[in-house]
């Protein structure tokens, strides 16, 4: 495979002046701009974990449906080159609430007790709308670390999501295969008997509930040696818990609560323009969906919680209608990185996946460097004013913080948002997309840069280097030598052909440093 001269003369003036977007049919239609507007819109982003780019209907699912979701799609913008900024959850949380790339703080996959990833002062997207009277909420998975690292789980947990721009929060504080296995109220263990005080611990063992190796008779999940502490719901989890008796939570209890939180944070501030991070734990493991969603896919519980999922999405899109306020909402619907099948928990997930493609075309998944890592469905819906298109035009998460700022008329800080690209025509469909690279992060801080249909990955210093992937069998993605794909030819990512474009490749390995350096 052969790039043309003239393409790569493109690329390598794109290292100096960016290259030309693409436009879509769809969006050739009309490329005139809006204002700033006095009218306020509610903005609701859905933020899955661990959805795939092929997880729902309207991006080829099979054997599962999604009909509120492609409801959106098929009414709304649908992006079919849309990108987490991370191949994990949480430097993909951090860069959608700062704008930033989470390499910048050196994010990785928290454990439960981490302290406060972003810290109080730090500009975010929901300080940022809350300048413009915003109302703004936080539901579901959290996974940013919360106190100063030695949280004290019976009293006032600071900092949190009220330090940095949220004026509700309810959490899970870490994710649902770790403890505590409680939820998180603005600043308060929910249900907590203070006679039954809770004890956590990453290091060893506190309290005496048992854990799988001790009972293994008692975990419900069959979980890998990393899940195997305690045993809370019948599923053994990371890290060990004591107390708190009256506030553990019930998986299977998720949807109903979330979407209860949700709804009433709509309605209380429906008057006034809010500002809703809904983030859910759906579809990571432990995937323990309600009952009356079992059995509802032919994938098992993973297919089963995409179901799940579909209906929470469902519930609030039509608490919006109701009260008659959808006109005035902009909805994002994405992921917060690429699908896993086995993580930690076997749940048959690979013996049950059928004709299903998770990934869709792109090879890799959740913790890769290729395409599926951070290549993520992608729904943008704002009835009557947003037309139902579709591009595949480069977009990414972290957009939205520049694009809200325009569209209502906040000028950032010098350093706000540094990796945030200003991106509201596209958002609405009215232009081509202003992003012209987008660099990606696999897991242990790995990068690769795209620039339009050419993918980079920088190449690392030994030979695998991330050993639970190979434990876990996901591609990484990780070589010694550096890999150059031209997706435009080579969606899968399987020829690579760095050693034809060495001048090339040179090139994005400077346009990535410099990047690095100054961000967007």
């Amino acid at each position: 495979m052969r790039l043309s001269s003239a393409l790569l003369a493109v690329l390598l003036a794109s290292s100096i002046i960016g290259c030309s977007p693409k436009v879509s049919e769809k969006q050739s239609e009309e490329n005139q701009s809006i204002p700033a507007t006095s009218v306020k819109p509610n903005l609701v982003i859905f933020y899955i974990d661990d959805l795939g780019y092929g997880d729902v209907g309207a991006y080829g699912a099979k054997g599962v449906e999604t009909p509120n979701i492609d409801q959106l799609a098929n009414n709304g913008f649908k992006l079919t080159d849309a990108h987490s900024s991370a191949a994990t959850c949480t430097p993909s949380r951090y860069s959608l609430l700062t704008g930033e790339h989470g390499f910048r703080s050196n994010a990785s996959i928290l454990p439960g007790d981490a302290p406060a990833l972003i810290r109080p002062g730090k500009a975010t997207l929901p300080s940022m709308l809350k300048k413009a009277g915003y109302e703004t909420a936080v539901v579901g998975k959290w996974h940013l670390g919360l106190g100063d690292g030695n949280v004290d789980w019976n009293g006032d947990v600071s900092p949190g999501p009220l330090d940095i721009g949220f004026d509700y929060s309810f959490l899970l504080p870490a994710t649902g295969d770790r403890v505590p296995t409680v939820y998180l109220e603005n600043r308060n263990v929910v249900g907590l008997d203070k006679s039954d005080p809770i004890q956590v611990s990453y290091k060893e063992k506190v309290g005496d509930r048992p854990t799988r190796k001790e009972r293994p008779d008692l975990a419900r999940v069959v979980a890998d040696e990393q899940h195997s502490d305690t045993i809370i719901n019948g599923v053994s989890r990371i890290g060990t818990m004591a107390g708190g008796e009256s506030a553990l939570w019930k998986d299977e209890d998720f949807p109903d609560i979330f979407t209860e939180k949700a709804v009433n944070f709509i309605r209380q501030n429906k008057d006034k323009p809010f500002f809703l991070f809904h983030s859910y734990h759906d579809i990571h493991v432990p995937r323990l969906p309600h009952p009356r969603f079992q059995g509802k896919s032919s994938m098992g519980p993973r297919g089963d919680a995409i179901v799940q999922m579909d209906w929470m999405t469902g519930q609030v899109v039509k608490e919006l209608e109701q009260l008659g306020i959808a006109e005035n909402t902009i909805i994002v619907f994405t992921s917060d990185n690429g699908p896993v099948l086995t993580d930690g928990y076997d749940d048959m997930a690979i013996e049950m996946l059928g004709e299903h493609k998770p990934a869709g075309p792109f090879r890799g998944g959740k913790y890769s460097a290729y395409e599926a890592g951070t290549r993520v469905p992608t729904i943008i819906y704002w009835p009557n004013t947003i037309a139902p298109k579709e591009s595949d035009d480069l977009f990414s998460q972290m957009d939205i913080y520049a694009s809200m700022a325009k569209l209502l008329d906040i000028q950032l800080e010098d350093g706000e948002a540094m990796d945030s690209v200003e991106n509201l025509d596209f958002m609405l469909g009215m232009a081509p997309s202003n992003r012209k690279e987008l660099i990606a992060e696999a897991v242990g801080n790995r990068l690769s840069l795209r620039i339009d249909e050419m993918k980079y990955i920088k190449p690392v210093k030994r030979k695998n280097e991330a050993p639970f992937l190979i434990r876990k069998n996901i591609e990484g993605g990780f070589s010694v030598e550096p890999q150059l794909y031209d997706l435009s030819k080579d969606v899968g990512e399987t020829n690579n052909i760095a050693a034809e474009h060495s001048e090339l490749v040179t090139t994005m390995e400077n346009k990535l440093q410099q990047i690095i350096k100054e961000g967007y």
